[in-house]
């Protein structure tokens, strides 16, 4: 019997990949997303369907705000119900803030942060309608604490929206059996790069590992948690 639709933006590989197989194998129908990367968006949804569930890819930019409307709706009713998202989309840029463009500044919040609101906006009548949900939003490690990070000033302020947009609707919706909660990985393996000495743990975190704490927050065990930020970093911006 299927635990209801997830939908997983993102998803055509690395850490969205693994959310996506990892919602499968726990019996959840799975939309897998996908803006560009459609060879590889399929591979993802013929390896979850392999392991029994019903299963569809769409493909949206998010940061179209009808499209991305769409694609939750879609997955709606593709999936027979929706009672999971999980937002994984986000660019990153690491630029020094005085060569930050305008233009690197609108496709990091338009990515991270809009897109999530907009995703965000879309499912939460949906979930009310199939009696409650769990809504999961990616951040990183660290965003929580507002600390100065000059080069990367767009994705945290993106990602610190992020964390604050999640705590507003886990409060909102919580009377209608909706949770909210962040998932904040460190460096993991899928990262750009690779700095190993700033991590106590001494290593990179793997995908499952992430894919591990979305399962926790949509688990039944976590029906009374919301609001949460749960980092997997190793120990990383401690």
């Amino acid at each position: 019997m299927t635990r209801g639709g997830a939908l997983v933006t993102g998803s055509a590989a690395g850490i969205g990949r693994a959310i996506v197989l990892a919602l499968a194998r726990e019996g959840f129908d799975v939309a897998v997303h996908y803006r560009t990367s459609q060879a590889d968006a399929e591979a993802t949804r013929a390896g979850a369907e392999s392991l029994g569930v019903r299963t569809t890819s769409l493909q949206a930019d998010v940061t179209d705000r009808d499209a991305a409307t769409a694609l939750v709706e879609d997955a709606h009713r593709e999936l027979g119900g929706l009672r999971v998202l999980v937002n994984n989309v986000g660019n990153y840029v690491y630029t020094p803030l005085d060569e930050l463009t305008f233009e690197e500044w609108d496709d990091v919040l338009a990515t991270n942060l809009e897109a999530t609101f907009t995703t965000c906006r879309a499912a939460v009548p949906l979930l009310r309608e199939s009696g409650g949900g769990r809504i999961v939003n990616l951040c990183y490690a660290g965003a929580q604490d507002l600390v100065a990070r000059p080069s990367l000033v767009a994705y945290v302020i993106a990602k610190t929206g992020v964390i604050l947009l999640t705590k507003a609707i886990a409060r909102a919706e919580a009377a209608n059996g909706i949770t909210a909660n962040v998932v904040a990985p460190g460096v993991i393996e899928s990262s750009r790069s690779l700095p190993l000495r700033e991590i106590p743990a001494g290593r990179p975190g793997r995908v499952d590992e992430v894919a591990s704490a979305v399962l926790y927050f949509v688990s039944p065990e976590a029906e009374y948690v919301t609001g949460q930020v749960l980092e997997v970093a190793g120990g990383w911006n401690l």
